[in-house]
């Protein structure tokens, strides 16, 4: 897996979320599932097999979210390049087919947010692919699942300026 950037803010959030899941959640699951034991025979038991469902749900969650945090590296936003697309650019594009103007803020993991005026877009995503590195006024095709898209790049805004 390709390593991602993220900010010190999206990188705690995600370590908050982590530590909440196995410090408040998986406890009170444990509780549950202890509760239903105490409760007699578990082959006939729907709260007992339901809380253990739930228990490999969020240890699934938990791996996923180290696994995340574990694929990212720290980036101070500031020290990133001005002028072209990067990490933590906010961007404005034109679609040239259709004549729609998009914002997009590149963003790492745990810090997406696809409501809003700007979505924040992980810059693993092939729209981000696409422009990385690209400058205002640069034309650029992009290939999605979807299909592709002819875009123009508008404005960059460099990193919380």
């Amino acid at each position: 897996m390709e390593r991602q950037p993220i900010t010190r803010e999206g990188f705690d959030k995600l370590r908050a979320e982590i530590q909440h899941l196995e410090e408040d959640v998986m406890p009170q699951i444990a509780e549950r599932i202890a509760d239903a034991r105490a409760e007699g025979d578990l082959k006939e038991n729907a709260e007992y097999h339901g809380q253990r469902e739930e228990q490999g749900r969020m240890q699934a969650k938990i791996n996923s979210l180290k696994t995340r945090l574990a694929n990212c590296y720290i980036v101070d936003k500031s020290d990133m390049p001005k002028g072209v697309v990067t990490f933590g650019s906010t961007v404005t594009i034109r679609d040239l087919d259709l004549d729609e103007e998009e914002t997009y803020e590149f963003v790492g993991p745990g810090e997406e947010d696809y409501d809003g005026p700007v979505m924040k877009i992980l810059t693993t995503s092939p729209i981000a692919k696409g422009l990385l590195n690209k400058k205002e006024g640069d034309k650029v095709d992009i290939e999605l699942p979807r299909g592709s898209m002819s875009v123009e790049i508008v404005k960059i805004v460099d990193h919380g300026e």
